[in-house]
This record gives structure tokens, sequence and C-alpha cells, in this order.
């Protein structure tokens, strides 16, 4: 259903309704809103209040996406490439001098809140 109401806030290039959606869908306002909630917290929707009919609502938009940046997120970590992907050398990933450069900066970052440096030249 979550996929449903995504392509439905898609398909207008003004956005939707929300009180549009739960009917279009099929749905009532409560299970509509917690769709709504789900794709707000993925960041895959905003929403504006807005008033129809004297009566508030909201006026979703679906977030455009490069597709370059979709296509390479799984081989992303802390905005830093993965080091294996499309490596051709012939290593054990527990001794790769590499994927373990680019570990010790992941976790590093994490710690310490700073942008990982070490890695992002591999």
């Amino acid at each position: 259903m979550i996929e449903e109401a995504l392509e439905y806030i898609r398909s207008s290039p003004d956005g939707v309704l929300q009180s549009d959606l739960w009917k279009a869908l099929g749905i009532d306002s409560r299970k509509c809103s917690r769709i709504v909630a789900k794709l707000l917290k993925d960041g895959l929707i905003t929403r504006e209040e807005e008033l129809a009919d004297g009566v508030r609502t909201y006026r979703l938009r679906a977030v455009e996406r490069s597709a370059c940046t979709d296509r390479f997120t799984p081989l992303m970590a802390s905005g830093i490439f993965d080091p294996c992907a499309g490596c051709t050398d012939e290593c054990v990933p527990e001794r790769c001098p590499k994927l373990s450069e680019w570990l010790f900066a992941l976790a590093f970052s994490k710690s310490t809140g700073q942008k990982p440096h070490a890695a992002a030249s591999l």
C-alpha cells in the first residue's frame, strides 16, 4: 500500500491532497496518516498544510532523487564509496588494507562525528 501511495503522489507534478489520497486508495484517513508518516520519515515526500473547501488538509509532494545517487547508495557508507566495489585485487577481506582503512575511517567518523578523510583517496 505504501508503494501505491507513493506512485499516486508521484503521478501529479503539483502533488496531491492527503484527503484525496486516502479516497483514491480506498482506505480510511487513519491508515492514510500512518502511510504518510512512513513516507515522510523515509524522506520520500514533503507535506505542506493547505485549506481545501475550508477544511485543513495537507499537500503531499514526492521528493525527487537523483537516479545516480540512488543507484550507488548501497555502495556508500558515510559518503565514502566502498573500496571493494570493482576491485580486481585478489585478497582476503580479513587482510585487505584498503578495506581495513575504509572501515577504520568509517568507525572513526562515527565516533567523532567528523567526515572521514583517510579512505576517501582509495
